[in-house]
């Protein structure tokens, strides 16, 4: 009994995820692990092409049948593995018990369908109810992101880009799912529409009880929203521990980089510090640690060997060889 009741709500083991064509192969995700405990809110962060979304996608299970592979690991939703979930069972799961923001509410609504209608759509899948009564609760979870039920008969292109992510995150809420994956919810609106979207998030988060992966660039937002974060580089989990701790004592060498580059008000400098180089080609990762090219702490282990996973001083993981070095400053 005491096992069940301390294991993790979602648990990812070593999960590696390909996409592939005739003439290469792109290794998207290598070997993640992660766990997000029931009723909090897990951050993944990195750049552009480091794998975040496609971790997502695969707890849905909705890569791409063609051109894209879950070539190891184990996904488990409270001891379950989706992974071995036949495809009627993930049809029950999702919607229901994990649903997914996407990324661009402009291409994530169907221009030809009235907004209320596709609320509605995922409803009715889960549910029994009469076409009444799925209508009264599609309306309602238009209220609920705070647009008049006056509008569900209204098609996308009637709404602004900050009302359709609340339209996004109605379907997505729609049944009180017990996960949710939010991908880059912000990233198409202004600043003002950002905040009051994730305060919204935030808030039905909070009422609905929903555990919470959160998928973004912004550290203000991981600091803002989360519990724990998980900083990714070319598909691997970096560094991973609460937010504190990987606020306050920030120990791989990318995860230091990205701190440094985001601008101090209370600095007078007249540049940022970027990380230098670029990330690595995913169908070319470099040998040993995939950031070693643009580490000043590398060394020939770092180039060569198997990146171990340390335990910091304060508690939280971080993959690195040099972390000694690297809290000392002791760089190139």
């Amino acid at each position: 009994m005491t096992e069940t009741k301390n294991a993790p709500f979602l648990e990812i083991n070593d999960l590696k995820v390909e996409y592939f064509t005739k003439e290469s192969v792109v290794h998207a995700v290598n070997g993640v692990t992660l766990t997000l405990e029931k009723g909090k809110t897990l951050g993944l962060v990195g750049e552009t092409g480091a794998g975040k979304t496609t971790v997502a996608k695969s707890i849905l299970r909705i890569l791409p049948d063609v051109g894209a592979r879950i070539v190891g690991g184990e996904i488990k939703l409270e001891g379950r593995d989706l992974l071995k979930s036949s495809e009627a069972e993930m049809r029950q799961i999702r919607g229901k018990r994990i649903s997914m923001i996407f990324q661009d509410p402009m291409t994530a609504l169907n221009p030809v369908q009235r907004v209320g209608d596709q609320i509605a759509e995922v409803i009715a899948l889960h549910s029994n109810e009469s076409a009444e009564a799925v209508r009264k609760r599609a309306e309602d979870m238009l209220e609920m992101v705070n647009i008049p039920r006056e509008r569900y008969s209204e098609y996308p292109h009637q709404f602004s880009g900050g009302m359709k992510q609340r339209v996004v995150i109605a379907i997505a809420l729609a049944c009180n799912p017990e996960l949710l994956l939010a991908d880059e919810p912000t990233t198409a609106l202004d600043v003002t529409i950002q905040a009051q979207v994730l305060r919204l998030i935030a808030q039905l988060r909070d009422k609905l009880g929903t555990s919470m992966m959160l998928i973004t660039h912004d550290m203000g937002v991981v600091a803002t929203h989360c519990d724990t974060v998980a900083v990714v580089y070319a598909g691997s989990v970096v560094e991973y521990g609460t937010k504190e701790q990987v606020f306050d004592h920030p120990t791989h060498p990318y995860t230091i980089g990205l701190f440094g580059a985001i601008p101090n008000m209370n600095v007078d400098e007249r540049w940022l510090h970027p990380i230098e180089g670029l990330p690595p080609d995913p169908s070319h990762l470099p040998t040993g640690c995939a950031f070693h090219p643009r580490c000043k702490y590398a060394t020939e282990a770092c180039r060569t060997g198997e990146v171990p996973t340390v335990i910091t001083p304060d508690g939280h993981q971080c993959r690195c060889h040099n972390t000694d070095a690297v809290l000392k400053g002791e760089g190139k």
